[in-house]
């Protein structure tokens, strides 16, 4: 989706706050928090970390390269993961303190592909680890804007939402027509992305669509 200049260098300052605070998380585990299993399926909190340093050490086109290699986009994007969590974690977070500043935009998705990566992925570690995870509930709407528009690529399938009104009770803002969603924009954001963990605080008679459209 088109974002003005002005909007665009919001987008990149919020992501590089988020590098900034995971580098910070990620400094403070200690060997057994770093093995907690993610919420993304597969990773554990390190990896995942791992794949944020990979998404501007690899890139689009080395996911692209990777895809090709390992016969799957998903499974190249885990490969190159897999591989960058062979660092130590201070590496890892000396890695994303640096280059905090890099901007991430993708072909076709944009810069808000990058906000939604951090904050999604910024979920899967912290809330294993039982620490909270309450981002800009604005940030977390451009993120819906992003996640519900033409340009969301590679995160779910489009028909995922189909016939479902997002409605996000910490802006007021609703996305979509049909059966209703509702609950605070986080919960939102990871339980469309896949976190049923999130559905806990979600309600409305939508919600059975979105559950079995999961599996």
């Amino acid at each position: 989706m088109r974002l003005s200049r002005d909007e665009r260098e919001r987008v990149f300052a919020a992501v590089a706050d988020e590098r900034r605070s995971i580098a910070t998380l990620v400094e403070g585990l200690d060997a057994d928090q770093l093995a907690t299993p993610s919420l993304c399926a597969g990773w554990d909190v390190k990896t995942v970390a791992a794949h944020l340093v990979s998404d501007f050490t690899d890139g689009f086109w080395g996911f692209l390269v990777s895809g090709i290699r390992h016969g799957d986009i998903d499974r190249g994007i885990d490969a190159l993961a897999r591989r960058r969590a062979q660092a130590s974690a201070a590496e890892i977070a000396e890695t994303l303190r640096r280059r905090a500043d890099y901007r991430l935009s993708p072909p076709i998705t944009g810069p808000l592909s990058g906000l939604t990566d951090v904050l999604v992925h910024g979920a899967d570690m912290r809330i294993p680890l039982g620490l909270p995870h309450q981002p800009d509930p604005e940030h977390v709407a451009r993120v819906l804007d992003f996640l519900t528009s033409r340009t969301q690529f590679g995160f779910f399938p489009r028909n995922r939402l189909r016939g479902i009104a997002l409605h996000d009770e910490d802006t007021g803002r609703t996305w979509g027509e049909g059966r209703a969603v509702s609950g605070p924009g986080v919960a939102i954001m990871l339980a469309v992305c896949g976190r049923t963990v999130a559905f806990d605080g979600l309600s409305g008679p939508g919600l059975l669509a979105l559950d079995s459209r999961l599996h």
